[in-house]
């Protein structure tokens, strides 16, 4: 781990941010998680299906006439790559009924199964309803996926489950020891998405120092173009880049303070930098007007649209935004610039860690089958139907070979190959979903860019809504080991 630096040298360009004293409220609705979505009494007399006989084709032990209830969110990966594993699965235990139900309403909708103990047997908890992961956890609600990651790989018998991911996967599901409750299917690379064509078009290169950034959002509001724009509505969308440019700036200790939940984390010189930078880009009117009204769709429609250069976003925007982008966009990622020279860490740092997580409640009646339909879509087959399908990289490491690659998702690899061990992973959108998103999210970062608020006012709201969360004992809180 890099080590923060509090006597903040080499931050010069802090000085040369001008800061505005405007300040007002935001009218964005807020979601609240429900406790008693995560109460550990299961309130039902419902039993579980009784289990299979192990086999080479059935290591977990399926019953393979059981039911399975499979609850999958429909955003930005769209869900035909799940109706698709499914009949593989289908396939596989044909008289298994499935029972498959895409929607973008995960916590409304699963809220009062978990309630009445009868939760579906695998879920995607994904989307802006997402239930509150370290919540589900610390209230023992989930299962425990170690034997799915223990069990033979579906392509090679010779191979854990665990032998075939991506770096980072396991790690992402455990909050607490070795148990890991949670699986990120898609292997996500955050960042700066902009169009190589649109770029070469103002005849500028992706920038890779803040003052070439200020330059380039010069010469695109000369031509009429805005510089940046983001989700208004959901700013908790900004951290994908902003937040590997603060660990870039300071190094990973920065975000792991952040994670951590500790005293003054977040008044640490390298997020004074970071945020004032962002703020720049609002006081020179680089910022799409309009943003802050705008949703994630809306968004990313004016950005392929060419009426913005750079979005912060995942590499599941491809997917979601293919309806609007015209066939010569050439999509692309980058991480984000340098600040300066003396950043802890080379140009080329950035976010990228498992994404759309899949669970298995604990008192579901079917839990085995969940987890045979997740080594069923950890298949090399289905890894790259999901590949090919939302131009996105799954948790199976590989899984590209003799595929074509869009720009966009070629792009995601090289920067992963640039980054190396550069490779940041934050954690409190996970470990504290509504903190990340209604709280620093909302409450400090779209108050920010939209000018109501000051970097130093937006780091003191930061700093008390993350000291408000240590001290609330009504939450499970998790560090880094």
């Amino acid at each position: 781990m890099g080590s923060s630096r509090a006597n903040g040298h080499g931050l010069g360009r802090r000085d040369l941010i001008k800061r505005s004293a405007a300040i007002g409220l935001v009218t964005v609705p807020t979601m609240s998680f429900l406790a008693s979505c995560a109460s550990s009494d299961s309130g039902s007399d419902d039993k579980p299906e009784k289990k299979g006989t192990k086999s080479k084709k059935n290591p977990l032990g399926v019953n393979e006439s059981a039911p399975l209830d499979f609850v999958l969110f429909d955003g930005g990966f769209g869900s035909e790559y799940g109706k698709d594993a499914v009949a593989v699965y289908e396939k596989n235990f044909p008289k298994a009924k499935v029972k498959f139900t895409p929607t973008q309403k995960i916590q409304s909708t699963l809220q009062p199964r978990f309630n009445g103990g009868t939760p579906p047997d695998l879920i995607d908890n994904s989307g802006a309803e997402q239930m509150d992961m370290g919540v589900l956890v610390g209230k023992k609600q989930l299962a425990d996926l170690t034997p799915l990651l223990d069990a033979p790989s579906y392509d090679d018998p010779a191979k854990k489950v665990r032998d075939t991911l991506r770096p980072g996967i396991v790690e992402m599901g455990q909050y607490e020891g070795e148990a890991c409750y949670v699986f990120n299917y898609a292997y996500t690379v955050y960042g700066v998405w902009y169009s190589q064509t649109n770029l070469d078009k103002l005849g500028v290169e992706y920038p890779e120092t803040w003052d070439d950034m200020l330059k380039v959002c010069a010469t695109a509001k000369k031509k009429g173009i805005a510089g940046w724009t983001y989700a208004g509505k959901y700013p908790y969308y900004l951290p994908f880049s902003l937040f590997p440019f603060i660990g870039k700036i300071g190094g990973r200790k920065v975000l792991d303070a952040i994670d951590n939940l500790e005293p003054n984390a977040w008044k640490d010189p390298a997020v004074k930098a970071g945020f004032e930078a962002y703020y720049e880009l609002y006081k020179k009117g680089y910022v799409l007007k309009g943003t802050p009204g705008l949703d994630h769709i809306q968004s990313q429609t004016e950005w392929t649209k060419g009426n913005a250069l750079f979005i912060p976003n995942g590499s599941w925007v491809e997917n979601e935004a293919a309806k609007t982008t015209p066939k010569d966009f050439q999509m692309k990622v980058a991480a984000p610039s340098s600040l300066d020279s003396s950043d802890a860490l080379p140009f080329g740092t950035l976010w990228a860690s498992g994404g759309e997580p899949f669970i298995v409640p604990k008192n579901a009646k079917n839990p085995d089958g969940g987890m045979e339909q997740l080594r069923v879509m950890l298949s090399e087959a289905s890894s790259k139907n999901f590949t090919q399908k939302v131009k996105s990289l799954s948790a199976l490491n590989g899984g590209t070979d003799g595929l074509e690659l869009s720009t966009a998702l070629q792009s995601g690899i090289d920067a992963l190959d640039k980054a190396g061990e550069n490779v940041l992973n934050p954690r409190l959108q996970d470990w504290y979903v509504d903190l990340n998103k209604q709280k620093i999210g909302v409450g400090a970062l779209g108050e920010m860019m939209a000018g109501r608020m000051t970097p130093a006012e937006a780091i003191k709201k930061c700093q008390d809504f993350a000291d408000a969360a240590a001290k609330d004992d009504s939450i499970p809180h998790y560090k880094h080991r």
